[in-house]
């Protein structure tokens, strides 16, 4: 049985994040989608708010959602995971992206990173994109999961009042 992981923020998750996802777990027989934390980004929703959005938003039955606060490498090792799967948008994820690979390689030798190309339809989308649209009361239901929009909305459109 071979294990992938699915890292990121997912502050919110999105129909791209969804998208690659799915797409992942039709590759692999097991995919851990793991909300990592980012010491260079400050989250709107806590890890465990992220984590439910996920719960709600996949039922596949090769999908889990955890959380991990810790070297990628180091938790694809506790896992058992051999792959890592990255959704890519442009160039500039690639280059970043292709960093962290070589660095999660030489950390954990055995781990692989999959890259997979977003749709054409989801090149623009991203969490920031949804976060700047919802905070100012702009429509989010074509970017991410129906079953989060509210969550997302009241959270979200409160700070845009704030800035007003």
């Amino acid at each position: 049985m071979i294990t992938a992981i699915c890292p990121g923020s997912f502050d919110p998750v999105t129909l791209g994040h969804l998208d690659i996802i799915r797409r992942a777990a039709s590759m692999f027989d097991r995919v851990i989608v793991a909300v990592m934390g980012n010491y260079a980004k400050t989250p709107c929703f806590t890890a465990q708010e992220r984590v439910a959005f996920l719960k709600r938003a996949i039922d596949l039955p090769n999908v889990e959602v955890d959380a991990f606060d810790g070297l990628l490498a180091d938790y694809a090792r506790i896992k058992g995971a051999k792959a890592l799967v990255k959704g890519l948008r442009a160039v500039s994820d690639f280059e970043y992206e292709f960093q962290m690979a070589l660095a999660n390689k030489r950390l954990n030798p055995d781990l692989e990173t999959v890259f997979l190309t977003t749709t054409a339809e989801n090149m623009f989308l991203s969490s920031s994109v949804v976060r700047q649209i919802a905070m100012y009361g702009g429509d989010i239901s074509e970017f991410v999961p129906t079953c989060i929009i509210d969550d997302i909305n009241k959270r979200l459109l409160k700070k845009g009042d704030d800035q007003s």
